[in-house]
């Protein structure tokens, strides 16, 4: 099996986003690779979906966004999207006092009809 038969398929689109995610926030390739100790080379194979993203990689953006883990994996990954959004929604709903908790399912049932 050659090294482009084992790479998931989705490579690309995954590194796509994470160059798009780059440029959004003003970084270079360099100023990447720096941060995270690891070639410019590195930076790109993985922009360019030769290599897969590693998870200090998704941490270093997530870091840097300010999302969860959770948030930048489902806005790379689409079929995750929406695991990531359950646990976030759950996370806020947790930190929620009864009062709010019990207004909020008001509303829901509300919006729901």
């Amino acid at each position: 099996m050659n090294h482009s038969e084992q790479q998931p398929k989705d490579n690309y689109s995954y590194g796509r986003k994470i160059k798009e995610l780059r440029l959004k926030m003003g970084l270079t390739q360099n100023e990447v690779a720096t941060d995270l100790e690891v070639t410019p080379g590195y930076i790109s194979n993985v922009e360019n979906g030769r290599t897969s993203m590693s998870l200090r990689l998704l941490i270093y953006y997530a870091r840097l966004t300010g999302l969860s883990l959770d948030a930048l994996v489902g806005n790379i990954e689409t079929d995750y999207q929406e695991t990531a959004l359950d646990r976030e929604l759950m996370k806020e709903i947790s930190e929620m006092c009864v009062e709010s908790k019990e207004k909020l399912l008001k509303f829901i049932r509300i919006w729901k009809e």
